[in-house]
């Protein structure tokens, strides 16, 4: 009788750098690849990535990117020069996006929610040949974490899906640990390789000017009515969700909601999405039992993550992927967001700019409004001599069905689908207006009037997040001089 034989061990998977990666995932012309941007605008990986693929002479690659900031310009030359022929991420800001505006890259780039991405993902429908996850902490066998390391950057939501569905995984770190690493985001059993650099980016860039509450007089005032809105709507009461989009305004209305629970004594259930300093204190104050995080904001979330055991990390598609499991945004109470611009319709824009500009995209904002109770959306009546309430927007980032209350500086407006909110706001004293007099409004404000949209070659599709194509971008115009 015969006995099958113990295999040899297999040591770790340490290689000996990038190219070694890219020839163990066997990477060719056309290949899929993606990155996470969880260091945000400190991100390294996704820049030393590309650069050891644009040696290697690939073509056609496409980026497959969760979001992309101002850090990541090398990509321009890449795309210039024909080793990047596309692009996805639920928000690209900077330079690729001037870029992908001017129609630099061969095929549109394809503009995703946080969830939609997920859900993609999940069914096939984005297949990655190679996902390169940034990691604060791996060891030789690749259990990877973000608290650990000088690269600390807390939760690891967005490149969970991505590590469950790619062909290959490469865990990129700059902090290598013993067996096993400890606490474990990301396990062995998805990562197939281990890449040791000097540094995978700066931690300190993960603060950036999109996660900062404002301090500026109309904006506060506009942050103390959304959290009047929830009050007035019988919201802050014990179980209460809740959260914030990444805008000035909507992290300050985070303070207010702050107030109004201590003073009425509320505990939340949870806060939800990128986690701020802002939802940290309100955890340790007791006014939520838990924080729900897909990805950290500042530096002081991520050392709560670290430390707090109520300080829970979920994945993209447990925060926000559709389907009929659900999702953590389907159990949000309310949601305060920001917005580029919004129309009669309350269809929300803040994917392009007034120029027609790439400058953002939706990342949990479709997600976030299609499955909160009250989906509430602030915004200034202008901005610089343009207004931000217009007839129609210039891109559809977010459908009106979805958004219940627009807040601005002169009043808010309901949609008309929510009257029995609109009555009890009223009754509450709040100075409910008409969608149109938001429109005179600002239309009084601005030194100029809305530029028309732009027609032209599509240089990006926007997806809902059931994967529907809901708008296109086309080729910005170039600016007078």
């Amino acid at each position: 009788m015969t006995h099958p034989r113990k295999p040899a061990r297999r040591p770790n998977k340490i290689l000996g750098g990038l190219d070694a990666a890219i020839d163990a995932c066997g990477l060719r012309d056309g290949a899929v690849v993606s990155f996470h941007h969880h260091l945000r605008n400190g991100d390294g990986v996704l820049n030393a990535v590309m650069a050891a693929i644009a040696r290697r002479g690939l073509k056609d690659v496409t980026v497959a990117a969760s979001s992309l900031f101002a850090v990541h310009a090398p990509l321009v030359r890449h795309i210039e020069e024909g080793t990047v022929g596309g692009v996805s991420a639920g928000f690209i800001a900077g330079p690729v996006a001037e870029a992908i505006s001017r129609g630099l890259l061969a095929r549109p780039a394809r503009l995703l929610t946080h969830g939609g991405r997920a859900r993609a993902i999940a069914a096939g429908e984005l297949v990655i040949d190679a996902a390169f996850v940034a990691a604060p902490a791996a060891d030789p066998f690749g259990n990877l974490n973000g608290v650990d390391g000088p690269s600390a950057c807390g939760a690891l939501g967005y490149p969970q899906v991505d590590a469950a569905h790619a062909k290959r995984v490469v865990a990129v770190t700059d902090h290598l640990v013993p067996y096993p690493a400890c606490p474990i985001a990301i396990g062995q059993e998805c990562v197939d390789f281990v890449v040791v650099l000097a540094s995978i980016g700066e931690a300190a860039g993960i603060v950036s000017g999109t996660t900062r509450p404002t301090g500026e007089a109309a904006g506060l005032a506009i942050a103390a009515l959304a959290a009047r809105v929830i009050e007035a709507a019988g919201l802050l009461a014990d179980g209460f969700s809740f959260q914030t989009g990444a805008g000035g305004i909507s992290l300050a209305a985070a303070a207010e909601v702050r107030r109004r629970m201590q003073a009425l004594g509320v505990v939340g259930s949870f806060a939800s999405g990128g986690i701020t300093g802002q939802h940290v204190a309100m955890l340790e104050e007791g006014l939520f039992r838990t924080l729900l995080d897909v990805q950290c904001f500042d530096l002081e979330a991520v050392r709560s993550f670290a430390r707090d055991p109520r300080h829970l990390a979920m994945s993209a598609a447990r925060y926000a992927a559709p389907g009929p499991r659900g999702a953590v945004v389907d159990a949000l109470d309310a949601v305060i967001l920001g917005a580029t611009e919004i129309d009669r319709d309350f269809n929300v824009n803040v994917t392009t700019g007034s120029d027609g500009v790439l400058m953002g995209g939706s990342g949990g904002h479709a997600d976030t409004a299609a499955g909160a109770g009250l989906a509430i959306v602030t915004s200034r009546l202008t901005a610089g001599a343009n207004p931000k309430l217009v007839e129609r927007v210039r891109t559809l980032t977010t459908p009106g069905a979805t958004v219940d209350v627009v807040v601005t500086e002169a009043g808010l407006a309901v949609n008309p689908a929510r009257g029995e909110l609109r009555a009890r706001l009223r009754e509450a004293g709040l100075p409910v207006l008409g969608i149109d007099e938001l429109l005179a409004r600002a239309a009084a404000a601005a030194d100029r009037p809305a530029s028309p949209r732009a027609e032209g070659r599509t240089v990006a599709e926007v997806e809902y997040r059931d994967g529907s194509v809901i708008d296109t971008i086309p080729q910005a115009r170039p600016q007078a001089r």
